[in-house]
């Protein structure tokens, strides 16, 4: 019998049937030693469909159970950590399916409440200590000498830093804030160990994902865009004017296209965009936003950036222009074909 035949089941039945399987589900899970990706999906697709018809009881009983659990399902505790922090702190706490990156985002969304719970973690990255505590006492952060604060400046967010440090972070120049903030991302992300590792290369579009982010922490403008033109299959000029505005508009769009995760796509932002993220309000309007915006709409502003691209070059192509094309001679011998990719 298939996890979705226990599922119907459980709907057809009284509530407490459903009750009764997710807590024996997760339970049965929890009693395995090493458990299969197969294990770990069907848990999943038995779990998820019930979370909204059982009790707080029931997820706080399961929050409990899997944080202890070394291979926990990331989809349902992901979910779980959703949740207020009653039900949510053991996870927030203990486990080890919650990534830097998470902790970072749920803070964003939650505030202090997930925050106090996540600061009890065990080897917490001492970035997000920091932010936590930025976020627990704001005044105490911005008299700290300008020496001290740029020690312990919060990663992600240089999305963090400017709301709790402002009066001493505005003295500093915008290239040296933003410098500093790739450099902590990059710190972030190169720390974890290769179980980790793994786990992220095992996701569809890793190596899209994976190459975007390192162009990105580079500080390069150039390298990012020619990723980008890559990623996406549009030519050099598109993907520069993507992010050479003032907002992240484009760029948003441009990684949803590519079915990015929110928290890939956060941190793709932030390491471009570091200034615009300066409290953790900033960083939940940018998660609302890219939760809101579906994948077509997406593509269909990729389809129209292309066709664009197209049209210019039919007009610069056209008798129209033959004024233009001398001087335009010593351009195009210099400028990448339509696809970036040619600079390889």
């Amino acid at each position: 019998m298939s996890s979705s035949d226990f599922r119907q089941i459980a709907i057809r039945t009284e509530s407490g049937k459903a009750e009764r399987l997710f807590r024996a589900a997760v339970s049965a899970f929890c009693s395995l030693t090493r458990p299969s990706r197969r294990e770990i999906g069907q848990l999943e697709d038995l779990t998820l469909p019930l979370f909204d018809d059982v009790s707080v009881e029931s997820r706080r009983y399961v929050a409990a159970a899997l944080s202890e659990c070394e291979y926990a399902p990331a989809a349902l505790v992901r979910r779980l950590c959703e949740e207020p922090v009653d039900i949510a702190a053991p996870l927030l706490i203990r486990s080890r399916a919650v990534s830097d990156i998470d902790l970072i985002a749920l803070i964003g969304r939650h505030g202090l409440p997930h925050a106090r719970a996540i600061a009890r973690r065990k080897d917490l990255n001492p970035t997000i200590a920091d932010l936590i505590r930025a976020l627990e006492r704001p005044t105490l952060v911005r008299v700290r000498e300008p020496d001290v604060q740029a020690s312990t400046e919060p990663t992600v967010a240089a999305a963090n830093a400017e709301a709790v440090e402002h009066n001493a972070s505005s003295q500093r120049s915008p290239g040296i804030a933003a410098e500093d903030a790739r450099r902590r991302l990059r710190s972030m992300m190169r720390t974890g160990d290769e179980a980790s590792a793994a786990k992220v290369d095992a996701f569809p579009g890793s190596d899209t994902y994976v190459k975007l982010r390192e162009t990105a922490l580079t500080g390069n403008a150039a390298f990012f865009q020619t990723a980008l033109a890559d990623a996406l299959d549009i030519d050099f000029p598109t993907a520069r004017s993507l992010t050479a505005s003032q907002n992240y508009a484009s760029l948003l769009a441009a990684l949803r296209s590519l079915d990015f995760s929110e928290d890939r796509a956060f941190l793709i932002t932030v390491a471009i965009y570091p200034g615009l993220f300066p409290h953790p309000q900033a960083i939940r309007t940018y998660l609302d936003r890219y939760r809101l915006l579906h994948r077509d709409v997406a593509l269909d502003r990729v389809r129209g950036w292309k066709a664009e691209a197209l049209s210019r070059m039919v007009r610069d192509a056209s008798p129209a222009n033959s004024d233009n094309r001398q001087a335009s001679k010593g351009d195009e011998a210099t400028a990448p074909a339509l696809r970036a990719s040619s600079r390889k």
